[in-house]
């Protein structure tokens, strides 16, 4: 009896999470980026989905683990997937390459075939718009091809909106597979705490919560991955880059499932949206383009 009493608990708790409340003055939208760049950001990943309350995730084409995280996403209805659209290729001993593949789009990549660490790089070998357009797409299809249901695109470390015209590609694509643009619904980025220590990853979270205006659509990216050996060994090539970057995810990823958190998100004021949320009931039409700092 015990056990029936339990299990029925749970799926009244998930239920709750499936069914976000229509009339909130607030929509929370929660964006976990990076996933298919290594096997623990997957798991993490993984713990996140298991949770049950809609989540947006945007997914990396190019890395090792995309594979693994097309598998994953395809069994989780609570998820929005996006793609993750990815032009840097940030850790100094992981490092990959276009999908189109380097000979393909050669301004792209450094003398190794790899993408760039950072965007300044990229930009100083002048990389071709017509190029930039070929890996793009070559990445939204890998993702379709896997069997992946996309909703929406954004852009890893913000390299695929750097100018104008590489922001128009985005769009140009976005319009061309009928899909939504992150930030392109009028959402107010939260800051969550990326720089914040580990140990206070949680109370930076919780604070940034109470200052919150009611109304609108409120953004929370986060980073989250399992601080594990194979995190661990990842080098940011980028000196503005957190240090223990495995510590931080793990803390983002304890913050994000925590009891204080959920209970935030949960709250009768708040309704937890996803993109695939936002397509359906607002459409693509609703979307225009953010000012060009986003």
């Amino acid at each position: 009896m015990k056990t029936s009493i339990t299990i029925a608990a749970l799926f009244i708790f998930h239920s709750s999470f499936a069914q976000p409340n229509k009339t909130a003055s607030t929509q929370i939208l929660i964006r976990c980026d990076d996933i298919g760049m290594s096997h623990s950001v997957n798991m993490a990943a993984k713990q996140v989905l298991d949770a049950g309350f809609p989540v947006s995730m945007s997914v990396m084409v190019p890395c090792s683990w995309f594979t693994e995280a097309a598998d994953l996403l395809k069994q989780y209805p609570n998820v929005s997937v996006g793609i993750h659209l990815t032009l840097n290729a940030e850790w100094k001993n992981y490092r990959w390459g276009p999908v189109a593949g380097s000979g393909t789009v050669p301004s792209l990549v450094d003398p190794l075939g790899n993408f760039f660490p950072s965007r300044s790089l990229l930009f100083d070998n002048h990389p071709k718009l017509e190029e930039i357009e070929t890996e793009l797409r070559a990445q939204i299809n890998r993702a379709l091809k896997a069997g992946l249901k996309i909703d929406y695109l954004d852009y890893h470390m913000s390299a695929a909106v750097q100018t104008l015209q590489t922001r128009m590609i985005v769009e140009k694509l976005a319009a061309e597979y009928k899909l939504a643009i992150s930030r392109y619904y009028d959402e107010d980025g939260i800051d969550i705490g990326y720089f914040a220590s580990p140990a206070h990853k949680l109370d930076t979270l919780l604070s940034r919560t109470k200052t919150l205006k009611e109304g609108g659509i409120k953004l929370f990216v986060f980073h989250v991955g399992i601080d594990n050996p194979e995190l661990a060994a990842m080098e940011d090539l980028n000196p503005f880059g957190p240090k223990e970057m495995s510590k931080h995810r793990n803390a983002e990823l304890n913050a994000l499932i925590s009891k204080q958190f959920q209970q935030f998100l949960h709250a009768d004021k708040n309704r937890l949206v996803s993109y695939k949320m936002l397509v359906a009931e607002k459409g693509l039409n609703a979307m225009k383009r953010p000012d060009l700092k986003d």
